[in-house]
Parts: structure tokens; C-alpha cells; sequence
């Protein structure tokens, strides 16, 4: 493995490892509506893109109009959209099965997606093919308890939330399709830029419309007795401790790690390494409910975990990239 894609592996892991956080956040805060959970989460993004920018302002001049057009295009499907359906598709359907499916997926999903559009840097199917049988064998087994779970559900309103929630949870898996293959290809584009400052800037074009979201939401909430309790609800300090970390974690440090990595390595592979998010997800949402995962979800782990070793080992790209010109993810050595 060249050194350049042993960085790029690291960078999604730990990308994959912080998103995977910020899941357990609707289950800490059932009581919260998922609109103001996910407006918090990139309020607080927003707010510590702030002094970031500051200290960046150099590099986000270089930024031009298209740019910055596309991070608003980036912050509303991937950021926005997909963590407004992925929050409400918890609620109505509990963690693990809404997880394994908007990202539990996003690995096959995006790696066939990715591959197909890469050109000369595709990775050839007949070494794709195996990594990926293994993560769809791995997530058949993990979803299989979850399944049998919904299988001895009653029909009625339970079966319909539930069935709710994973029509939202699909919704989000497409939003996140989109987000990473349409960012890693203009990353790629620009080796310029670093991946602080266009996680950065995307904190940036997401604050006003997090800020004007949630004075909306605000004002518009009902009064009474019974009424949600705005703007902190019922828990505040929890809720705001829960926020800072879902925007300082799972947003900015997540996004930078998660540009590094695209800069480093080809879609295809790097989209692999979702899995560590799927995997941290399922860590706290069974620890939650205060138990170990069956068998058959423990042996679909390893099969996902041994489709990203597959993929990292055989499924190398036909043509490489050029290097990348600046190793450091926080920006230029001058």
C-alpha cells in the first residue's frame, strides 16, 4: 500500500468513526424533534466555522462564486436534508435497521456509483466485485435480526411508523449517494484547496441557514402548557453539550478528515470506509438498548469489516492519481 493511500485509509477512518457519533444523538434526545435536532447540530457547525474563518481567510478568498454555490448545494443535500431524514427516520424506526440502510449501504451504493463515473481511475470490477459481496452478505446478516424484529411486529401503526421511518432512511442513503462522489470530484479538482478550508467554508454557508431555520422553528412554536419547551427544550444543557459535539465531531472535524481522505484516494475505495461510521453507529445503539449484538449480527460485522480489507488490498485503481501536492489536511506548510 503507497503512502499516500495508507493516509487517505487512515483519514476516512476516522471520518467514518466521528459521523458514526453523532447517530447515537436522537436516541440521547428521543423527546427532541428531529428538526431541531439536526438545525442545532449545524448551528454549532456554523458558529465554530466562525473563528476558523478567521484564522483561514487567506485560503477562502481563493474560493470563487461556484465554489462556494456548490458547498451551499453540498450543506443542503448532504448535510441538512440527509441529517434531518436520518434523525427522523431513528425516531420512527429505532437505530440499527434506518442505520444500516442510509449507511450501512452507502458503501456498495457509492463505491458502484463512483466507479461508474471514474473513468480511467475506475477500480476494475473483477477485484470490486468480491469487497462488495462481502459488505452485501455482511449487512444481509446484520439486518437479518432486524428484520425478523419487523417480521413479528403487528401491523398497524406500529408497522407503519416503522415503515415511515425507512422510507426516510432510503431518502437520506440517496442524499448521500450524491454528497460524497460530487465533493470528492471537485476536491480533486482543486488539490489547492485544503481540506480545512473547504470544511470551513461549508460551516460557513451553512450557519445563516441553520440560524434563520431555527429562529423560524422558534417562533413559530406553539404555547401552552403542554407546548415543547423552545428554544433549548426540556434538557438544556444536555442538548446543548449533545449539539456542540454533533457539530464540532460530526460536522467539521468529520468533513475535514472525510476531504482528506477524497483527496488521497479514489471514491471507490474510500466510500468503503463508511463502514466504520455503520459500525460506531451500531456500537452505541446496542449499548444502548443494554445488550450484545446476536450472532448473525456479529458475524455480518466481520464480513463488513473484511469487504473493506478486501477492497483496500486487491481493488486498486487501474490509472493513479497524481500525489497530492499537500499532504497536511489543516492546510499549507508557508
Amino acid at each position: 500500500m503507497t503512502r499516500q493511500l495508507w493516509n487517505g485509509s487512515l483519514f476516512a477512518t476516522t471520518a467514518g468513526v466521528l459521523w458514526g457519533l453523532v447517530f447515537v444523538v436522537p436516541l440521547l434526545l428521543p423527546d427532541y424533534p428531529p428538526l431541531l435536532l439536526t438545525l442545532g447540530r449545524y448551528l454549532c457547525f456554523g458558529l465554530v466555522a466562525l473563528p476558523l474563518a478567521w484564522v483561514d481567510r487567506h485560503a477562502l478568498r481563493q474560493l470563487r462564486r461556484p465554489a462556494w454555490l456548490l458547498a451551499l448545494r453540498l450543506t443542503l443535500v448532504g448535510n441538512l436534508a440527509f441529517y434531518l431524514l436520518m434523525t427522523s427516520a431513528i425516531q420512527h424506526a429505532g437505530a440499527p435497521l434506518p442505520t444500516l440502510i442510509a449507511s450501512g449501504a452507502l458503501p456498495v451504493v457509492i463505491a458502484i456509483a463512483s466507479n461508474l463515473r471514474a473513468g480511467p481511475q475506475a477500480v476494475a470490477w473483477q477485484r470490486l466485485f468480491p469487497s462488495l459481496g462481502l459488505m452485501l452478505a455482511g449487512m444481509a446478516l446484520v439486518n437479518h435480526h432486524e428484520l425478523q424484529a419487523l417480521g413479528q411486529m403487528r401491523a398497524g401503526a406500529d408497522l407503519g411508523d416503522y415503515g415511515l421511518g425507512i422510507l426516510m432512511a432510503l431518502c437520506a442513503l440517496m442524499c448521500w449517494t450524491w454528497f460524497p462522489i460530487r465533493n470528492a470530484e471537485w476536491l480533486r479538482s482543486q488539490p489547492h484547496i485544503a481540506p480545512r478550508t473547504w470544511a470551513t467554508a461549508q460551516g460557513l454557508i451553512t450557519l445563516p441557514i441553520a440560524a434563520l431555520g431555527y429562529l423560524l422553528l422558534w417562533a413559530t412554536a406553539p404555547e401552552g402548557h403542554d407546548s415543547f419547551a423552545m428554544p433549548l427544550g426540556p434538557q438544556p444543557s444536555k442538548f446543548v453539550l449533545l449539539m456542540l459535539a454533533a457539530g464540532v465531531l460530526g460536522s467539521w472535524l468529520g468533513a475535514m478528515c472525510w476531504n482528506a481522505a477524497c483527496q488521497r484516494m479514489p471514491t471507490t475505495l474510500s466510500s468503503q470506509f463508511i463502514v466504520c461510521e455503520t459500525l460506531t453507529a451500531l456500537a452505541y445503539a446496542y449499548s444502548l438498548r443494554g445488550s450484545w449484538p446476536p450472532a448473525p449480527t456479529l458475524l455480518g460485522i466481520a464480513l463488513l469489516v473484511g469487504g473493506v480489507l478486501w477492497a483496500l488490498r486487491n481493488a486498486q485503481p487501474v490509472g493513479q492519481a497524481a500525489p497530492h501536492p499537500n499532504p497536511l489536511p489543516f492546510g499549507s506548510r508557508e
